[in-house]
Parts: C-alpha cells; sequence; structure tokens
C-alpha cells in the first residue's frame, strides 16, 4: 500500500528551497505498513533502505486515548505564556520556545521535551504550570510507553528480516531501562498572512537516534527530503503514526539504511500539533556497523563511537549539518593532485 506525494516547490527568506528544477511532475510513493500484516517486516527493511520513512497502520494505539492526549497538549499551549515559561527553560529537558538548540537555530515553534526514562521532569513540567494538568502526567507516561513498545516491535522486524541475531539486538536497545529515549511535543502557532504565507517551523535535519516515532494532527507542514534533493509534502494523517530513519540505524546497517532529512513548514491557516518519540540506546551503548552485514572490515563506512559521543558531537552542530561525516571512516591516505 502506498501513498501519493506531489514534490514542492518553496519560497523562504526570497530562495528557492526545491532545489531539483528536473524532477520529474509524477507523484511520489510513501509506503504504508500494516503492522499485523505478515509481511510488514519485509515491506519495512525495503522502505528503510529506500526512502527511509514510512507510514504504520494497525498499530494497535486507541484512537481516543490519541485524542485525549492531543486535546491537553493543546490546552497547554494555549496557557498565557508567563505559565508556559514556569516549566522552561529548557536544559534540554522542559519548555522551550522559538529557540531549536544551543547554535542559533530557530524556527516557529515552542515545545516540550520529556525524558522517556525519567518521571521525575515529566512531573515538574505541567505541575509547574497548573493543577488541572495532574492529570496529563499520566497520559504522556503511558503514551511513552506505547511508543515504546512500537518502536521496539519495529526494531524486532528489521532484526528479524536482515537476520541480525539475537533478534532482539536492536530492541533492547530502547527497552532497557538504561535507554536514552525521550519526547518531544512541538506545537507551530497559526499565524497572521504574510507575503510568504510558509515559513520555517523546524529547519531541515536528520534525527540522531535509532528510529523517531511521529504522529501529528491533520494539519499539513510536514516534508521529506528526496534522495535527489526534492522537498515533497507528506499529507497529515492524525489516526496513524510514521516512522523515521535515525543516524544510529544508518550507522549499524552500514548506510543500508538512510536517515531522511525531514522539516515543517508553517501554516497561516491552522496550527499544527505534532508528538515525536525518539528510540534512542543506552549513553554507553557502542555504536558501529553489524559485522554480519559487513563480511569485509575494509567494506565497513564508519568507525565506533559510544550514544554519549555522538550525542556530544551532535549538540555542538548546527540543525542542518551532516554529523555523520565526523564518524566516517577516512582513506589512510589521500591524493593531493600533485606529484
Amino acid at each position: 500500500m502506498v501513498v501519493s506525494l506531489k514534490p514542492k516547490s518553496v519560497t523562504l527568506n526570497n530562495s528557492q528551497v526545491h532545489v531539483n528544477p528536473k524532477c520529474k511532475p509524477s507523484p511520489v510513493l510513501i509506503p504504508v505498513v500494516n503492522l499485523t500484516d505478515p509481511n510488514a517486516k519485509t515491506q519495512i527493511v525495503k522502505a528503510c533502505e529506500e526512502l527511509g520513512f514510512f507510514k504504520v497502520v494497525n498499530h494497535g494505539v486507541r484512537p481516543e486515548f490519541l485524542t485525549q492526549l492531543e486535546e491537553e497538549a493543546i490546552k497547554f499551549f494555549a496557557l498565557p505564556q508567563f505559565h508556559k515559561d514556569k516549566a522552561g527553560p529548557a536544559d534540554p529537558f522542559g519548555y522551550g520556545s522559538k529557540r531549536i538548540g544551543p547554535n542559533g537555530d530557530v524556527g516557529w515553534i515552542e515545545y516540550i521535551l520529556l525524558n522517556a526514562n525519567s518521571d521525575t521532569k515529566t512531573t515538574a513540567v505541567f505541575l509547574q504550570t497548573t493543577p488541572t494538568f495532574r492529570e496529563v502526567v499520566v497520559l504522556v507516561e503511558v503514551f511513552m510507553e506505547e511508543m515504546k513498545d512500537m518502536s521496539s516491535k519495529v526494531l524486532d522486524m528489521v532484526a528479524e528480516e536482515l537476520k541480525i541475531e539475537p533478534k532482539d539486538k536492536l530492541s533492547k536497545l530502547v527497552k532497557v531501562k538504561e535507554s536514552d529515549s525521550c519526547l518531544r511535543m512541538n506545537h507551530y502557532p497559526e499565524k497572521e498572512e504574510t507575503r510568504r504565507k510558509e515559513e520555517i517551523g523546524f529547519g531541515e535535519h536528520t534525527d540522531p537516534q535509532l528510529v523517531s516515532v511521529l504522529r501529528s494532527n491533520n494539519t499539513e507542514g510536514l516534508q521529506i527530503c528526496l534522495k535527489d534533493g526534492t522537498w515533497v509534502d507528506v499529507p497529515p494523517d492524525h489516526s496513524s503514526f510514521f516512522v523515521i530513519v535515525g543516524d544510529t540505524l544508518q550507522v549499524m546497517t552500514n548506510g543500508r539504511f538512510k536517515s531522511v532529512k525531514h522539516r515543517v513548514l508553517t501554516n497561516t491557516k491552522r496550527s499544527r500539533l505534532s508528538m515525536i518519540y525518539f528510540a534512542g540506546p543506552p549513553l554507553t551503548e557502542k555504536i558501529a556497523p553489524f559485522s554480519c552485514l559487513v563480511p569485509k572490515q575494509e567494506d565497513c563506512l564508519y568507525r565506533e563511537f559510544t550514544w554519549s559521543q555522538y550525542k556530544s558531537a551532535a549538540y555542538k552542530t548546527k540543525l542542518g549539518d551532516y554529523r555523520l561525516g565526523l564518524f566516517e571512516k577516512q582513506f589512510p591516505f589521500s591524493f593531493s593532485g600533485t606529484v
């Protein structure tokens, strides 16, 4: 099953973002994976190889639960600014606005970032705002457990299809208590009509973790970048989830899977709310291509590093930087062009 995506060119800050004017006008097809399908594991691997992105249906998360959580999140972001500021500043966890990271990136966005394995900060973020939000703590924690289960299931299917042993080698990185996973709630407020109707809400980037599981309301804005540099819209679907391959999984598969660039453009008419679960390994976990996928050592594209090392390096870069370049294997010598 596939969903049609149409290439799109937009103007931001008087410059064309659509960098491939020669792209074909035919629609792009995004994979849709039914998690109850016996062939789901094959479909997932194919999608990770070709696009680094796919849609998940029949995921088992109750629609009414998603609706309730979305309503509570909207209530939070509708609070007066001084109330929301009590839950910040993001350090990195907590409430933040406009600023994305420490290196000058900004967007039309406000957000909450929560540690998936520590309920202390989750409780503090909501209880500092208003007592009305005490019940949302439980909702958020249940949601994070659901996302952990979904990401683990996807990673188990990947391991089985790629014949990685043991079969839980990937999923256990997310399931263990030491897993460095987090949940981000992004709110892109509606804005007044301007000459440029679409502007950057969240700039182009790849996600550093293993996989990201995304769910949003029915407002458009999410775009992914194809291998030829074309940006395409992802039609919103509040009843489904989208899975995004992260940098870490690209390394572990030795580049077989691709970490896809994505971004969010703002909408002048409707606000957008998205919730993203980032499935990350423990800080001390060593990240390197699986030997079963790279029989010859000379074919290994990346040197070994820990998740802590990669996370630290990524934190020092700007949003759109190519972070994996720091960990790619270099040739022992190079030719300068002179003799």
